[in-house]
């Protein structure tokens, strides 16, 4: 409602048109949403993406991999677990083991990066956010297939699993930069593919079933606790 319309109301009209603007200033909430709360959250958030490094960063269930699925439930069961107990400790191992994998394939990734002279912009390039799409790729296809060139010719990724979809979108920013083929050759140099019976790394084979079938015994370990508590408390309240 305009000043002069609001102030003609005002002087010449009922009250009701001037208060139905000073209602609508009313509803309007006193205190609006701290801003510094959210930009905690998305501190945090992101905080959290770099230190698990998923797999499958646009996935929020964190489901769609078996090894990014395993972590989540890993990080799940911890928190329902108590702090400073054996199975707490525990899981915090595999959690840290899982994530050391992750950490040691992105400082491979770095290193090349730092060699071919981007020591100033590696962990930018190497950033990949949980808004990730591949829609906004701008050559997909040549991010796969050298995404499959890297996993077969080096072993950069240490792992004969598929390799983690977000160097996909890291490729795809060296695509655009024109400097793609030049971390391949180094890929090829630093880490060229491991034979058949060289060992593995140590911190690298995780045996995923393993970790998932350990979960699950701790899980259901806990629950029949809680029913052994509940049953004593029973027993002494009938006493």
């Amino acid at each position: 409602m305009g000043a002069a319309f609001k102030r003609f109301c005002m002087q010449f009209c009922c009250c009701c048109c001037a208060e139905e603007d000073e209602d609508d200033e009313e509803k309007q909430p006193l205190v609006t949403p701290d801003p510094l709360d959210y930009f905690t959250r998305e501190v945090q958030k992101r905080r959290d993406e770099e230190t698990n490094l998923w797999s499958e960063p646009g996935d929020p269930s964190h489901s769609e991999r078996d090894d990014d699925r395993t972590l989540y439930t890993l990080l799940q069961a911890r928190n329902k677990t108590r702090i400073g107990s054996t199975g707490y400790r525990r899981l915090s191992v595999d959690i840290e083991a899982m994530r050391d994998t992750r950490r040691e394939v992105r400082d491979k990734w770095q290193t090349i990066l730092e060699n071919l002279g981007f020591m100033a912009e590696a962990d930018s390039l190497l950033t990949v956010s949980a808004g990730a799409s591949a829609d906004r790729m701008r050559n997909a296809p040549a991010a796969r297939a050298m995404l499959h060139s890297l996993h077969t010719e080096t072993s950069i990724f240490s792992s004969k699993e598929p390799p983690p979809e977000r160097y996909l979108f890291i490729l795809d920013r060296l695509l655009y930069l024109d400097i793609a083929e030049d971390f391949l050759a180094k890929a090829k140099r630093f880490y060229p593919p491991k034979e058949d019976s060289d060992e593995e790394t140590p911190g690298l084979a995780i045996n995923l079933p393993l970790l998932l079938a350990r979960v699950e015994a701790m899980k259901a370990r806990g629950n029949d606790d809680d029913d052994e508590e509940e049953d004593e408390d029973e027993s002494e309240n009938d006493d």
